[in-house]
């Protein structure tokens, strides 16, 4: 993505950003630049994202299943549900159901997996924590930690996305 740059009538041309870059600017120049639309994005991410994973870390750990199998579950629910949360909104726009998915994948893709990824590596690297049972305080403050570090960790990374108009800036255009 660059700028368009554009013939004018008397052979000079003009420069225009395209539209969400120049929304991006707009949003700069009130304050509420590419930071803020990250922190969003990802707010939005780990709705979508923490609802799956709890979920799915709660039907794993209530009946017994393994470590891997538990997180399979969790992270599949969690793509499931963030991209759910993203899906419903675009369609609500009229786009066909074929085009709101491929911008459902585009916008989240990318997040999700950052989020997924480490999210789940904290909770393996917490000592007992996958093995703690669903009244156990350590199952979910590993879970609460796990869910606080994927979020800081992912802002930065939907930051370079949306700089670079992918990511969340790909469903902020249809707003």
């Amino acid at each position: 993505m660059g700028v368009l740059v554009r013939p004018g009538m008397d052979g000079s041309t003009t420069h225009q950003a395209p539209a969400h870059h120049a929304h991006h600017h707009d949003d700069a120049a009130t304050g509420d630049g590419l930071w803020s639309q990250a922190t969003r994005a990802t707010l939005h991410c780990l709705i979508g994202c923490a609802t799956g994973e709890v979920l799915g870390l709660v039907i794993g750990t209530a009946l017994g299943l393994s470590t891997l199998s538990t997180i399979v579950l969790a992270v599949g629910l969690a793509f499931l549900f963030g991209y759910a949360f993203t899906l419903t909104p675009v369609l609500r726009t009229g786009m066909s159901l074929k085009a709101a998915l491929a911008v459902t994948l585009a916008a989240d893709t990318v997040s999700i997996t950052v989020m997924e990824v480490v999210d789940n590596s904290v909770m393996l690297v917490v000592p007992g924590a996958m093995e703690a049972g669903l009244t156990s305080g350590l199952f979910w403050g590993a879970l609460a930690v796990s869910l606080a570090v994927a979020f800081v960790v992912t802002v930065p990374v939907n930051r370079w996305l949306i700089a670079r108009g992918r990511g969340h800036a790909v469903v902020h255009g249809l707003h």
